[in-house]
């Protein structure tokens, strides 16, 4: 895998959040893809990433060693009235995560993944939760690999729950690729 190191999500990455975004629902190379602006026609769509910066959302950027922006992963809270597809309760964020199609494949999401969980676990998050399609058996085996248990298939997807341990040193199973947020 080529380094990469994580940063927080911040206001000026609000345009590549967007790609990313669209990542998460065209990850199938075979299936024909959407603009930005298209998507977010679609209210179910439209609440993942809309307005992003509200209490509650956080993410993680990743960096190549040139400083290019190759993932993020972040997370989102919803209320009972408003839910995401992974919605499990309106305590515990939904999240989202995508690798630039040049980087998939390398190890980038699992490094997401875990400075995501970190970050969740910094803040004091009880659990995360997530919506994953059943055919996407790579995501499947990541989040599976971590700790996320199935807790209900809807449709074509499956919801996946993430316990977390807010006393649990954000230090544990470090890689050191988070350093520029990690203290």
């Amino acid at each position: 895998m080529n380094e990469v190191r994580l940063r927080l999500l911040e206001e000026d990455d609000a345009e590549f959040l967007k790609l990313m975004f669209l990542e998460t629902i065209f990850w199938r190379s075979d299936r024909p893809r959407r603009s930005f602006e298209d998507v977010m026609t679609e209210p179910s769509l439209a609440k993942y990433v809309l307005g992003w910066g509200r209490p509650g959302d956080s993410g993680v950027v990743a960096l190549s060693g040139s400083d290019e922006r190759v993932g993020a992963a972040w997370y989102r809270i919803f209320s009972e009235e408003d839910q995401g597809y992974g919605f499990v309760s309106p305590d515990i964020p939904e999240l989202g995560i995508a690798t630039t199609a040049a980087y998939r494949g390398r190890g980038i999401g699992r490094t997401l993944m875990q400075g995501l969980i970190q970050l969740a676990t910094s803040e004091g998050r009880a659990a995360l939760s997530l919506s994953v399609e059943v055919d996407n058996w790579r995501a499947l085996d990541l989040y599976l690999h971590l700790g996320f248990r199935q807790v209900a298939k809807i449709d074509n997807s499956w919801t996946m729950l993430l316990t977390l341990d807010p006393a649990a040193s954000i230090e544990r199973g470090s890689d050191n690729s988070h350093d520029s947020w990690n203290g």
